[in-house]
């Protein structure tokens, strides 16, 4: 599996190459210490001043490595997909062996730090539905009143829990395609940046 790299990352991390092996060593060990310990802008301000450029520079730079070490971790990809992934970008060969190096010595400690930082939400673990219709009552004789019963288990810290819901047809429906617009809104570009830039 191949990473796919938006233009910004490829813009972000085309400061790399300008720079000596050293150097891009360094930016890897700030990016697993931003993971740990979160953003410290005077790191950027000093290595801006030590390489000439502004600070923004730098974060970006450490930004798109943070971002192509992470989801190579989080995507566990081989070293073979890694480097097809890096390959792409068109830096040198030296470079390549360099960013391949980071990600082999910290992606086990990248996972751990991500696992860390993911929240613990219920996790679907089965459904169970059912389709109940009223035909008449005592009062109307010719009546239709469709409503689904759903019961859904969930799973948070090896427990379960069950949490029923009942809702006519027309909700029902109104919700799955709620839900399914927030799925197709998910995938925007906007959308994306704003996931990353939480991440």
């Amino acid at each position: 599996m191949l990473l796919d790299l938006s233009e910004e990352h490829k813009e972000h991390l085309a400061f790399l190459p300008k720079v000596d092996g050293a150097v891009v060593a360094e930016f890897g060990r700030i990016a697993v210490e931003f993971l740990r310990r979160g953003s410290n802008p005077k790191i950027y301000e000093g290595a801006a001043r030590k390489l000439s450029v502004s600070s923004d520079t730098v974060q970006h730079g450490v930004e798109g490595l943070i971002y192509l070490l992470t989801e190579s971790s989080k995507l566990m990809i081989s070293e073979l997909d890694f480097q097809d992934s890096v390959f792409v970008l068109g830096f040198p060969e030296e470079l390549n062996k360099l960013l391949l190096q980071l990600y082999l010595d910290n992606r086990k400690e990248i996972r751990a730090i991500l696992s860390e930082l993911a929240p613990d939400l219920p996790s679907y673990h089965s459904l169970e539905w059912r389709l109940d219709v009223q035909l008449a009552s005592r009062s109307l004789r010719q009546q239709i009143k469709p409503s689904v019963t759903v019961k859904l288990h969930l799973s948070q810290n090896g427990g379960l829990s069950t949490h029923v819901l009942q809702a006519d047809p027309a909700t029902l429906l109104h919700l799955a395609q709620q839900l399914e617009q927030a799925s197709e809104e998910a995938k925007t570009n906007h959308c994306r940046r704003v996931v990353r830039s939480i991440k």
